[in-house]
């Protein structure tokens, strides 16, 4: 099946999504667009990286993924396509593709000269192309060689002791519910069986299973379905009506 996701930072307003799409299906009529979002803040790798990482491994393996953000930026390094865990991205060496898991992708090819044209729209002129043929069968070497300078983003990663987790809310949805960086796979490991975790001016000594778990009004906190610890408040903005925004901190204290 020739599958390819796409996500952007262009909105819906303007002509550059449906221009990438034809540019892809002008190659392959029969290929199966499928849009992650095209909302992503300007410029916002890692909202982007948030958004690719909570969804690709849903995706069959050897889906191509393009990603068009940040495109022309002055950060960007070239074109590169990167194979990580049998799925494909195609997009700008700019960091986004190092916030993807925590180890490298086991291939990483440079887009060569002859298939990087000076454009002002490079996800349409450059990257649109290579994913079309890409998803239609030709391998990522066919464009390049291999990449010697995979550009590095450091996320934020969360502190642990016996005593304690630190972490940061990564994202914050549109339902106002805060996503932090701290894994179920570390709390498991620290957790003596008491714990509590605090955020803004709240505190919570147990978990729940999903929001509807808590009457309207009051605050939550459970692993959702990506493995992070989430929290907020049952029909209510949590990011507003608490005080927290992205990069706040979240603490949970272990009592032995």
């Amino acid at each position: 099946m020739a599958l390819v996701t796409f996500l952007s930072d262009f909105g819906d307003q303007d002509f550059y999504v449906p221009a990438v799409k034809a540019k892809m299906l002008a190659i392959n009529p029969q290929l199966n667009i499928i849009d992650l979002s095209h909302r992503i803040e300007t410029y916002d790798l890692a909202h982007a990286a948030f958004i690719l990482r909570s969804t690709f491994r849903d995706f069959p393996k050897g889906t191509v993924h393009l990603v068009a953000v940040n495109t022309t930026g002055s950060m960007t390094q070239g074109y590169i396509g990167v194979k990580l865990e049998e799925h494909i991205f195609i997009g700008p060496n700019n960091g986004i593709f190092s916030l993807l898991a925590d180890k490298e992708p086991g291939i990483m090819v440079q887009f060569a000269d002859i298939h990087v044209q000076e454009s002002s729209f490079p996800a349409k002129d450059i990257l649109a192309p290579i994913a079309a043929k890409v998803a239609s069968g030709a391998a990522i070497h066919d464009f390049g060689g291999p990449l010697q300078n995979f550009r590095k983003l450091m996320p934020r990663i969360p502190k642990a002791t016996k005593e304690q987790i630190t972490g940061h809310v990564m994202r914050v949805d549109r339902y106002g519910n805060l996503i932090t960086n701290i894994s179920k796979e570390l709390f498991d490991k620290l957790n003596p069986g008491k714990f509590s975790i605090e955020f803004g001016r709240e505190s919570l000594d147990r978990l729940f299973s999903g929001y509807d778990q808590v009457e309207p009004g009051d605050c939550f906190a459970f692993f959702n379905s990506s493995g992070y610890l989430e929290i907020g408040i049952n029909h209510g903005h949590g990011g507003n009506l608490l005080g927290l925004r992205f990069e706040s901190v979240v603490n949970i204290h272990f009592a032995n």
